[in-house]
């Protein structure tokens, strides 16, 4: 099986002939054999005659053709370099081109560098890659695309070849640089910035009195292409590049880190749109309803001057009493306790943490790698990911078939001890799955796990003759063996003829590693750093091939799954993000209202003194205190009642899929839901039962609001309760469910009953704050104009709600009969047994009606009379609200919603 190429896919056109159109005007370069003066060598070199002035006006010609910003000046890099006439300073522009990951960018610069020849007689390039790996990549499009480019091209004198300087054989860099720099014809030369980027390079070596070899190349002017030119950004790589004493480097990358003078851009977006990838849908394997266990992943590990710190994810205890995964840092000696809320983090309290050596250690002797997490069930998660991905890959595999395309499973680990060794519990777990699996698959059921898996990791051989695998860094010759096998052999993978179909490795992050016909990606971690989703996900977004070399072009063939330890939803908000850091503000949802614009509201100190103000202040600010009834037993009973209906769900491991779609109008990810939540493996019963009595103690003391129990009423609900299987099952979810249940029993009753009397104290006018920092977008002034607006005791007010607060605030500025009115602060708060309540609105109207000069009233504002629409909370609350104004106070309260129900519509 041969791969074939399209050479009429527009965007390629477009992308090449971006570059092409750099160079208008220049004069077409014979080749012309040159002795460089001083030199011991001939080169046939490339000739740039355009001035600076002259690149920047096609550049922005080019930018304007394919709308993009247009730049108003070259993207220079420069360095000091070494040269045949001593040290001087080369500068040399740079040209971005950004394509997504899987749309050809290596076949486009190769053609670009044909064009550029067929147009201008440029004819020595050198493409600089950041690794071994990638070089195969390049290498491997090189040679299956030269049949591909002789048609198109009529034969051009052509000629690829890859600088090895690991040989360091007698003049070997010497040779290849010679053919390099004196054939008349196209050279295409791959190398590894590695290769020249140190002074003890054999590169830059001068042997039995020649010119170092790199002298010669600096005099061919090359055009550097740069293969993910991201990698290749420090001082020493960009000395390194400059070296080579470039006409320009053109840049390729999906992700570049510095854009320097765009000339073609294809986003992800444009690539999801145009169907030239494969559509994504993610499988999220994950678990529900288990937090028995204390959670802990090392996220960052940081060092500064004066302290060091760690970033963690913790299952940490919300006012809600749900339990959440969020973010935390820590510093030596925190307590764990503490920050989650949480007494199942007993003992985690830091010892130490070792950004050096990549660790943190608690006083329980628990330690974590950077990456490493403990507290969640990773290997029936690790059985319902690798059962997943076998059984899709059977069903794909049987629907392609008659398609002529083989399907190709990709499984990413983080420890090859995990894998590698015969007891290495993924392969075990991966055997498992597929013997139990293929049972339901005819065409499988004589096959052999072992006969269709490969695993691409690195190995030496020990003294004792036994070979070992390695965990692979990238950084040593094993490791690019590894990567260069499934690289040099990608048709062979893709033969129904090659029984493996499931493949095996641990680095996900090497660009350059794919396979047009992976279909199902399984990324696992047990205690490795996460891995990028973009560099996941590229790994098999190209287009597929069928047996002939033909690609696909079918959408509902053409689909990528990811089998992701993570929701959905997480998963694409990670890609997202991923993509908006690449590209900026591009890529991302339109940003909050403009918070760039600061306000700062004035206090309108003449209005403290305002009668109105006086008498409205001397009504409403006494602060009073509470007392409540409760009877016990019915507390009990009607807690029982409702808790013995609640569905309490056992822990589990569950599979859902969502595939991400592209928004027509915005470029932004989304997940659009395909299947729910199904449960892989039931958790039920695995964990040790806890004291539920303590457990619910503690959430009764610190969730919102705090309240507390003895705990003999405690034991009596779960006596009395039908749950107590459910109990021993999943505790956690049980203690949260009784103890919401409670609290909501225990409100209901204290609410009812509540009675409010002063008790002697009150808020003072002084605790008013002379200036409110808030965004101009939140903001609604209150100026007088006419005898009408300018009421409020501030300047100006900060809303909380456009659609209700915003139009209140609006319509009262309007009202000639509000004579003042006052947001009320937050320290302006009600003491209620469901915690504190702030009110909303305190107003001085006209009331001529009743004989009065002056009414005065508190006012709620919600999207609703009925309050049995509001939250329990809220609806609590506002009954508190009016004893404490109306009983307590003799002030009147209601609640509107919206201003034309002032004075005296509203409940």
């Amino acid at each position: 099986m041969k791969f074939k190429f399209d050479s009429e896919q527009e965007y390629q056109v477009d992308a090449v002939e971006s570059v092409v159109g750099l160079f208008d005007g220049q004069a077409f370069v014979r080749n012309q054999l040159t002795v460089p003066n001083g030199a011991s060598f001939q080169v046939v070199p490339n000739r740039l005659d355009l001035t600076p002035d002259q690149l920047l006006a096609n550049l922005q010609k080019v930018q304007d053709e394919r709308g993009l910003d247009q730049d108003d000046k070259l993207e220079t890099l420069t360095a000091k370099v070494e040269t045949l006439r001593g040290e001087e300073d080369i500068a040399f522009p740079n040209f971005s081109v950004e394509m997504e990951t899987g749309t050809g960018k290596t076949y486009v610069y190769i053609r670009t560098a044909l064009r550029l020849y067929e147009t201008y007689g440029l004819r020595k390039f050198i493409i600089v890659v950041p690794s071994v790996a990638v070089r195969e990549g390049v290498k491997k499009t090189l040679e299956v695309t030269k049949p591909h480019f002789d048609k198109l091209f009529g034969k051009p004198p052509y000629h690829n070849s890859v600088y090895q300087s690991a040989d360091k054989k007698k003049n070997s860099a010497s040779q290849q640089v010679g053919g390099f720099a004196l054939s008349d014809g196209v050279e295409i030369m791959v190398m590894t910035i590695d290769a020249f980027k140190r002074d003890d390079n054999v590169i830059k070596q001068s042997r039995e009195g020649l010119d170092p070899p790199i002298y010669q190349l600096q005099e061919t002017r090359p055009v550097l292409i740069l293969d993910e030119p991201q990698n290749m950004e420090s001082d020493l790589s960009v000395s390194a590049l400059a070296s080579l004493n470039p006409i320009c480097a053109l840049r390729y990358s999906a992700t570049h880190r510095n854009a320097y003078n765009v000339v073609y851009r294809l986003t992800p977006f444009d690539a999801y749109r145009q169907g030239l990838v494969k559509r994504i849908e993610v499988a999220s394997v994950v678990q529900q309803d288990n937090e028995n266990l204390p959670f802990v992943r090392v996220e960052e590990l940081n060092a500064t001057k004066r302290t060091v710190s760690a970033k963690l994810s913790v299952h940490k205890l919300m006012a809600t009493g749900k339990i959440q995964e969020k973010p935390i840092t820590v510093r030596s000696g925190d307590s764990l306790v503490e920050k989650t809320g949480r007494a199942e983090y007993e003992g985690f309290v830091v010892d130490e943490i070792n950004p050096g050596s990549g660790f943190i250690r608690f006083a329980n002797n628990q330690e974590l790698a950077l990456g490493g997490e403990q507290g969640s069930d990773r290997d029936a998660i690790f059985e319902a990911q690798i059962a997943f991905t076998i059984e899709e890959h059977f069903r794909r595999q049987r629907r392609l078939k008659e398609h002529g395309i083989k399907v190709l499973s990709l499984f990413f680990i983080d420890k090859v001890d995990n894998y590698a060794p015969d007891d290495g519990k993924l392969k075990l777990m991966y055997v498992k799955a597929f013997d139990e699996i293929k049972q339901r698959y005819d065409e499988w059921k004589d096959v052999k796990a072992a006969d269709v898996q490969k695993a691409y990791f690195a190995t030496k051989t020990k003294k004792t003759g036994e070979t070992e695998a390695l965990d692979s860094t990238g950084k040593t010759k094993q490791d690019d063996e590894a990567f260069n096998l499934i690289m040099r052999e990608k048709e062979r993978l893709l033969s129904f003829d090659e029984p493996v179909a499931f493949v095996f490795s641990h680095s996900a992050l090497r660009e350059g590693w794919d396979n047009p016909n992976v279909f199902q990606i399984c990324t696992m971690r047990e205690v490795g750093s996460d891995t990028e989703r973009r560099q996941q996900v590229g790994r098999g977004v190209r287009l597929p091939v069928n047996q002939d070399g033909d690609r696909i072009q079918d959408e509902q063939i053409n689909v990528l799954t990811v089998i992701a330890s993570e929701t959905y939803e997480r998963f694409v908000a990670g890609l997202q993000s991923e993509i908006a850091q690449e590209y900026g503000k591009e890529g991302v949802p339109p940003p909050p209202p403009n918070q760039r614009k600061r306000k700062t509201i004035k206090l309108r100190k003449q209005f403290l003194l305002k009668p109105e103000f006086k008498e409205l202040w001397e009504k409403i600010k006494h602060k009073t205190r509470y007392s409540v009834q409760i009877d016990t037993a019915k507390l009990v009973a009607d807690t029982v009642a409702e808790l013995d209906e609640a569905t309490i769900s056992k822990p589990r491991i569950t599979v859902s899929k969502a595939n991400i779609r592209v928004d027509e109008a915005e470029d932004f990810f989304e997940p659009i839901v395909l299947s729910g939540a199904r449960t892989a493996v039931d958790l039920a019963g695995r964990y040790p039962l806890p004291n539920l009595i303590e457990v619910m103690e503690s959430l009764m003391e610190n969730t919102s609001p705090p309240m507390r129990l003895s705990r003999r009423t405690l034991l009596e609900v779960f006596k009395r309760t039908s749950k107590r299987d459910e109990a021993t099952e999943n505790p956690h979810d049980f203690a949260v469910t009784a103890v919401n249940i409670l609290k909501s029993k225990l409100a209901d009753q204290m609410v009812k009953g509540i009675k409010y009397e002063k008790d002697g104290t009150w808020f003072e006018q002084s605790q008013f704050s002379e200036e409110i920092p808030t965004w101009e977008d939140y903001f609604v002034p209150s100026v007088e104009t006419g005898g009408v607006g300018g009421t409020h005791i501030y300047d100006g007010v900060r809303w909380d709600s456009e659609g209700i607060e915003k139009q209140f605030v609006l319509d009262l500025e309007k009202r000639a009969d509000v004579r003042l009115y006052i947001k009320l602060p937050d320290w302006f708060a009600v003491d209620t047994p469901i915690g504190r309540y702030c009110p909303d609105w305190a107003v001085v109207m006209d009331d001529p009606a009743n004989g009065r000069e002056n009414l005065y009233l508190v006012r709620e504002t919600k999207g609703t009379l009925e309050l049995g629409e509001l939250r329990p909370d809220e609806k609590a609350k506002i009954k508190c609200g009016r004893r404490h104004f109306r009983d307590a106070l003799g002030v009147s309260y209601k609640v509107v919603t919206n201003s034309s129900e002032l004075p005296d519509g509203g409940v």
